[in-house]
C-alpha cells in the first residue's frame, strides 16, 4: 500500500532521491525535543525542479507534505500529521547562484548552511545582514527564514531581515518567486508573507539575501552584574543606542554549564587564528595569551554576565562604541570582567551543536519570548517566581533551569530559559552530537516524570510570557499563534493558507493553521 502511495514521487523524481528505508527515514521523527509519526518516505531532491515535480505529484496524490531544514528546532516544525507525509530534506539544495559585489546581494539554494555560506563571503570581505544561528553548522538559510531565527547580526534584526525575495515551491508544486532580486518590497510586501511562515505556505527553494560589508575592526566587552535591573537596564540602553553588532548574557546557572563545557586550548586556538588572518600576529598572540591566563574562574560568583561586540569599520569607532557601552554599564552598577567569551565565540561564530545536550548528557531545551525593554525586568520576575513555586518538584526530579537573554533589536530583548533533566537522548541527538564528545558524556536512562515536569514547566512559562504580550520566533506547533492575533488578523492568515494549500497538504498543522 506504502509502494503504490508513493509511486506517484518516485515518477517524478531523480533515481535516489526518494528514501523509504525505515532504519534511514526514523532519524526524522525527532526534533530536538519531541518524538512525532513516522514519514512514508524522506524526499531529498538535488534541485529544485525535482523538489517542484516531487510536492506536486505528492499532493495531487492526497499525500502531505513537511519540510525540514537542519533539523535542530524543538518545537514541532517538522514533526508531522497523524497521516500519510513525505518528509522533503533540502540538505542537497546548496549551490550558491550568484554573488553581486555590485548589488550586494547572494543567491543561494536554502539547503546551505549558514556556517558553509559564510566561509565562501569572508574571503571577499563580506557577509549576510544579518547571518545565522549558533548552530550554522547544521541549520539552514531556508531553516531560519522559515523559523526567524536570530543571533548574529542580531543588530540588524532576525535572519528575515536580511531576506530580498524567495523562490518558494507551493503546495501543488507551483514555483512562485516573491519579488525583484534588489528591493524588498515593491508593495505589500509577498517575501514577508513567506518569511517566518515555519513552512505553512510553501517550501522556500531559493533566496536572495542582502550583504554588508563585514566590518574589520572589532571591541569586546564582558561585564557582571549583581542585579537583573542592572542586566536588563544595560542590554535596554546599549539596543537604544545601537551600539552593538551582538549584546547577549546568562544566568548563573547557564554560564555555569556553558564554563564546564568549552574547551579553553581549542577556543585560544580558533581565537589565534581569526586575529592572525586580520593581519595582527602580535594581536593574536597577546589575545590568544589573556583566553588561557584567564582560565575558567573569571565567572565564579557572578550573579549575571552580559557579553558585547561592536563591529564597525575603523577601530577608533569601535572602541568608542565599547567605551560608550562601559559608561552605560558602569552607570548601571555592572563592571567589566575578562571578555573571553565574546572573543571566542566571533573567532567560531559555527561551533559544533554538543551544547544540544548537557555537560554529562542532560536532555536540554529552551522556551524562549521576545519583550520591549519596558517589560524585561517584570518578566524575569514572573520567570524566578514560577521557578520558586516549583523548586521542590525540580529538584526532586533533577531538572535544573538556566537563561539565555540577548538584545534582538532596539526595541526588544530576548529572555530564554533553558531545561537541563535527565533523560535519555534521542536518535537526533546521537546524529548531530560529535561522536568524540558522546563518548565522554555519562548519559542517563529514560526518566517519563522528569519528562513531564519539564513538559508542564515549558507549558506555563509560555503561558506566562503571552500574559506579559511576548512574541515568538520559531512558532511552529508550541506557541499559540491565533491568541496573538486580532480575528480579523488570524482570518486573513487563514484565508492565505486556504489561498496557497487549498487541500490543506503543506505541513498541516503548523502555526495552529489547518
Amino acid at each position: 500500500m506504502t509502494a503504490a502511495l508513493l509511486d506517484p514521487i518516485l515518477g517524478a523524481t531523480s533515481a535516489g532521491e526518494l528514501v523509504t528505508d525505515p532504519a534511514r527515514t526514523d532519524l526524522y521523527r525527532h526534533d530536538v525535543y519531541a518524538t512525532g509519526p513516522a514519514p512514508l518516505a524522506v524526499l531529498r531532491p538535488t534541485s529544485v525542479e525535482s523538489l517542484a515535480r516531487g510536492v506536486g505529484a505528492a499532493t495531487a496524490a492526497g499525500i502531505a507534505i513537511v519540510p525540514r531544514g537542519g533539523g535542530l528546532s524543538y518545537t514541532g516544525g517538522y514533526l508531522g500529521p497523524d497521516a500519510p507525509f513525505v518528509l522533503v530534506d533540502t540538505a542537497a539544495l546548496t549551490q550558491i547562484i550568484d554573488i553581486n559585489e555590485t548589488d550586494m546581494t547572494v543567491t543561494v539554494e536554502c539547503g546551505i548552511t549558514w556556517a558553509a555560506l559564510a566561509a565562501v563571503l569572508k574571503p571577499k570581505g563580506l557577509r549576510v545582514k544579518a547571518w545565522g544561528t549558533l548552530s550554522g553548522i547544521n541549520a539552514t538559510v531556508g531553516g531560519g527564514m522559515s523559523q526567524n531565527g536570530v543571533f548574529w547580526g542580531a543588530g540588524n534584526g532576525t535572519v528575515v531581515d536580511s531576506a530580498i525575495s524567495f523562490d518558494v515551491v507551493l503546495a501543488d508544486g507551483t514555483v512562485l518567486t516573491t519579488g525583484n532580486p534588489f528591493f524588498r518590497p515593491y508593495g505589500p510586501d509577498l517575501t514577508g508573507l513567506f518569511a517566518a511562515d515555519c513552512g505553512a505556505f510553501g517550501i522556500k527553494a531559493r533566496a536572495t539575501l542582502r550583504l554588508v560589508r563585514e566590518g574589520p575592526a572589532f571591541a569586546y566587552g564582558s561585564f557582571a552584574f549583581d542585579t537583573p535591573e542592572g542586566v536588563f537596564g544595560a542590554m535596554g540602553a546599549i539596543a537604544r543606542e545601537g551600539l552593538a553588532s551582538e549584546c547577549f548574557g546568562f544566568d548563573p546557572f547557564l554560564q555555569s554549564q556553558r564554563m564546564k563545557r568549552d574547551s579553553l586550548t581549542s577556543d585560544a586556538k580558533s581565537l589565534v587564528n581569526m586575529m592572525k588572518a586580520q593581519g595582527s600576529v602580535f594581536k593574536a598572540l597577546k589575545e590568544g595569551a589573556k583566553v588561557a591566563m584567564a582560565g575558567r574562574s573569571f565567572l565564579d560568583d557572578v550573579p549575571f554576565s552580559l557579553h558585547v561586540i561592536t563591529e564597525r569599520r575603523r577601530q577608533a569607532d569601535a572602541d568608542g562604541d565599547m567605551a560608550e557601552i562601559i559608561r552605560i554599564v558602569e552607570s548601571l552598577g555592572g563592571k567589566a570582567i575578562e571578555n573571553t567569551i565574546p572573543k571566542i565565540l566571533r573567532a567560531n561564530p559555527f561551533p559544533p551543536v554538543n551544547s544540544m545536550v548537557g555537560p554529562a548528557g542532560e536532555r536540554w531545551v529552551p522556551v524562549h519570548g521576545f519583550l520591549p525593554s519596558s517589560k524585561l525586568v517584570e518578566g524575569w520576575a514572573a520567570i524566578q517566581q514560577l521557578f520558586a513555586d516549583n523548586a521542590d518538584e525540580m529538584a526532586a526530579h533533577g531538572v535544573q533551569s538556566g537563561a539565555l537573554l540577548a538584545v534582538v533589536s532596539n526595541q526588544a530583548s530576548l529572555i530564554e530559559p533553558v531545561f537541563f533533566w535527565p533523560e535519555e537522548l534521542n536518535p537526533l541527538h546521537r546524529h548531530a552530537v560529535e561522536s568524540a564528545h558522546l563518548s565522554k558524556l555519562k548519559g542517563f536512562p529514560a526518566n517519563p516524570a522528569a519528562s513531564a515536569l519539564v513538559a508542564r514547566l515549558r507549558g506555563e512559562l509560555i503561558t506566562l510570557f503571552q500574559s506579559l504580550g511576548a512574541i515568538h520566533v520559531q512558532v511552529a506547533r508550541s506557541y499559540p499563534l491565533k491568541e496573538a492575533h486580532q480575528p480579523e488578523g488570524w482570518a486573513a492568515l487563514q484565508a492565505l493558507k486556504k489561498q496557497l494549500d487549498p487541500k490543506g497538504l503543506m505541513n498541516p498543522g503548523v502555526l495552529g493553521l489547518l
